[in-house]
């Protein structure tokens, strides 16, 4: 008797991940190589249905393939007891047979909010146990159900086609984190979980009205649902999808015309700027005030905006504050971008 198709159907979208890490990676060990040369996935796991799922789906494909495959967990320390339920989660994935599995505490700022702050700490962390293991790729359990939100806010933020895009199911740099689950939905994962007996904790932050992302969950995406009929999550993934198409290609335009926007000294050139469709421009612009550090997930379309007006609307305005301690202002035709 096979796997519950629930379970199948993670196992399914796991493997051909691994498969396509194993190939971008052009890693094909000879036979008799020590398994502890295979190149190594990390998942990162909260302890929710999402990742627990995706854990045990990582410990059970690696163990065909020539893989090896550990897991981080990331205490944000912002709940009583979270360094305990920490180390609970990296025992659950020692029990999968994941190796090595490692609980990092952070600290969260608070730049960007919140949500923001804690993710931006997040991947930071996972990026510096990325690089300390050695890992080829980490696998993050985001699903259909979290694109479709992903979408709606951006939606509602007003960011622009990019942030209508969604997850890339591959991100990161040289394709670091993969979304092997983005096709599925939180139940399927969910029955997942419960047909192999996993135990899972669910974040109380999750249902907190308090976070934005939280009360799309609960209150936004049914309230669509009931008005629209059932699809709305579905159609929203589709569009995460042809908005992701368009954006690259937008984006690729605007990598090829930075350059010829920017004079012998590397400073960007008003006029040159003005000549460019507007939503290569705006990209441009984003490229350059993200390159001076300011954190692409706290610089929204306003912010861009308001750049731009200094290349469009020039009155004399003065200095644009920017997140990150970035600031953008217009000097003798040039446009200049700096860490205030």
């Amino acid at each position: 008797m096979g796997p519950h198709p629930a379970v199948a159907a993670i196992r399914l979208a796991v493997r051909r991940v691994l498969h396509d890490v194993l190939t971008a990676h052009n890693t094909s060990p000879h036979p008799g190589t020590p398994a502890d040369a295979h190149p190594l996935v990390l998942v990162a796991c909260s302890g929710g249905a999402d990742s627990m799922a995706l854990a045990s789906a990582l410990a059970f494909e690696a163990r065909k393939l020539p893989l090896r495959a550990g897991g981080i967990t990331v205490d944000h320390g912002l709940q009583q007891g979270s360094d305990q339920r920490a180390r609970e989660v990296a025992d659950r994935m020692t029990a999968l047979g994941l190796d090595p599995v490692e609980a990092v505490a952070v600290t969260v700022g608070r730049d960007g909010g919140p949500e923001a702050a804690a993710r931006d700490a997040r991947y930071a962390a996972l990026d510096a146990a990325a690089e300390r293991h050695g890992a080829t790729a980490i696998l993050l359990g985001h699903t259909r159900d979290d694109q479709a939100e992903t979408v709606l806010l951006g939606l509602a933020r007003g960011s622009g086609i990019r942030s209508l895009s969604g997850m890339a199911a591959v991100s990161g740099t040289a394709g670091r984190y993969r979304r092997p689950f983005l096709e599925l939905d939180r139940q399927t994962v969910r029955k997942a979980c419960i047909a192999q007996e996993l135990a899972v904790w669910d974040d109380p932050h999750n249902a907190d009205p308090a976070y934005t992302r939280s009360r799309l969950r609960h209150e936004g995406l049914p309230a669509l649902e009931k008005a629209l009929g059932k699809g709305v999550v579905e159609a929203l993934a589709r569009t995460a999808q042809l908005s992701r198409d368009d954006a690259d290609a937008l984006d690729a335009w605007a990598a090829d015309a930075e350059t010829a926007v920017r004079d012998e000294a590397g400073r960007l050139e008003c006029a040159k700027l003005f000549g460019l469709p507007p939503a290569v421009r705006r990209r441009v612009l984003r490229r350059a005030v993200i390159a001076e550090g300011a954190p692409a997930g706290s610089l929204f379309a306003r912010h861009i905006e308001e750049v731009d007006r200094l290349v469009t609307g020039w009155r004399g305005q003065g200095a644009i504050n920017l997140p990150g301690r970035v600031e953008a202002l217009r000097q003798g035709g040039r446009l200049v971008i700096r860490q205030g």
